[in-house]
């Protein structure tokens, strides 16, 4: 029997549910139906099995676009947790205004568009880094978006620059829960502000880490307008992630259903990442 309590929690709950069924659900099984067919977007498509995950999987370009999007997510989710964890220690200072407004400067970056910021720093390999390359004549600042190598580090100085800050004020948030008295006691007891750092702060910042990591995580994985706006998948497709092979797919060559199908086994691959990744975090929140 229902009581009062339970009844008001399945009546606010009710409007989220219907929420999460019209906008995820039906689409993911409308999706799943899709992969199975050949669907070009206009005519009637008829059932082709698993013709098309077979296919997928037999994609080099597909299967270049995963390995591609593994290294860039791997290397910028370290080099955004060390940025991020680094600028918040710096803005926990004791610096007065500045702290605020250090905070106000390394989380803008956030706030503008991955379209825009794309072609910002566009603009700074392209024509900047020619200008310094020109002035100094050193070889290294020019044709950064030319081959597959710098075209990588092009993305990852991007993605890092836009994210960091929001992860800045994750940390934050942990770092300011953390007690002054027990950094004391440490300090009383001969520990160095290094070792407080690691032996203290770090064990206690596990739990941010687990949120720090999945947020990273999803978000490098499933990046698409940074990639457009800066390198559009060049040369040759070397830089093309996974959300543009799909989507290139869909709307370039309208193989809608063989486009669904390679959006599906990256779903997959995303969701065991992110279990595993989550898994493992939260051993180390216990073992904190």
């Amino acid at each position: 029997m229902l009581t009062n309590k339970s009844k008001y929690f399945w009546l606010f709950l009710f409007p989220s549910l219907i929420g999460l069924i019209i906008v995820l659900f039906i689409p993911l099984i409308m999706g799943i139906n899709f992969s199975l067919t050949d669907w070009n977007g206009n005519t009637l498509s008829k059932y082709v099995g698993f013709s098309n995950y077979i296919k997928a999987f037999q994609d080099e370009s597909f299967i270049e676009s995963i390995v591609f999007t593994t290294k860039f997510s791997i290397v910028s989710i370290i080099l955004i947790n060390i940025v991020g964890l680094s600028l918040a220690v710096l803005v926990m200072q004791k610096m007065g205004r500045w702290s605020t407004i250090f905070r106000t400067i390394f989380f803008m970056p956030n706030l503008v568009g991955g379209i825009i910021l794309g072609f910002i720093w566009q603009f700074i390999f392209n024509k900047a880094f020619v200008s310094i390359s020109d002035l100094t004549g050193f070889d290294f600042f020019k044709g950064w978006l030319d081959t597959p190598q710098t075209g990588f580090w092009g993305l990852v100085i991007l993605f890092v620059w836009q994210m960091s800050g929001y992860i800045m004020l994750i940390y934050i948030s942990f770092l300011s829960n953390i007690s002054d008295e027990m950094i004391e006691a440490a300090f009383i007891d001969g520990a160095t502000p290094i070792q407080a750092f690691f032996k203290i702060k770090m064990p206690m910042l596990m739990p941010a880490f687990t949120v720090t990591l999945f947020l990273t995580l999803s978000n490098a994985f499933k990046i698409y307008d940074q990639n457009l706006a800066l390198t559009a998948g060049g040369p040759y497709n070397s830089t093309q992630m996974v959300a543009m092979n799909i989507y290139n797919e869909a709307f370039s060559m309208r193989n809608m259903g063989y486009a669904q199908s390679k959006a599906i086994i990256f779903l997959i691959i995303i969701l065991i990442v992110s279990v595993i990744q989550i898994t493992l975090t939260r051993k180390k929140e216990v073992d904190a």
